[in-house]
């Protein structure tokens, strides 16, 4: 179960970056609020799979969670580069996240 947690709590870590692309340096209401709820949420589910995880992996796979989805999500939503090199280091990075879990702890 600490894993799913895991997992929603790098969702939101998605969802505060987007949000806060979108908040525009904090000018726009909606955005910002969604940034600081999502920013809340996903720590605090951290926090709570870190009960049982250990905090290396537990870390290391919820940034990996953030960065891989907020780079498919800046491609998609914003027009960002995505090159092959580019692409290539996502996929080492979603490497390490499955590499993480497969561990044993």
């Amino acid at each position: 179960m600490a894993w799913v947690v895991l997992f929603v709590a790098g969702l939101f870590e998605v969802g505060w970056a987007v949000s806060l692309k979108q908040a525009d340096g904090f000018t726009r209401l909606w955005p910002t609020v969604a940034a600081a709820v999502s920013m809340v949420l996903s720590v605090a589910l951290l926090g709570i799979a870190l009960r049982t995880l250990p905090l290396g992996t537990a870390y290391a796979v919820w940034t990996g969670i953030g960065t891989v989805g907020t780079v498919v999500l800046g491609v998609a939503l914003f027009g960002e580069p995505a090159g092959a090199l580019r692409m290539a280091c996502v996929a080492m990075i979603l490497a390490g996240i499955v590499g993480l879990r497969l561990a044993p702890a």
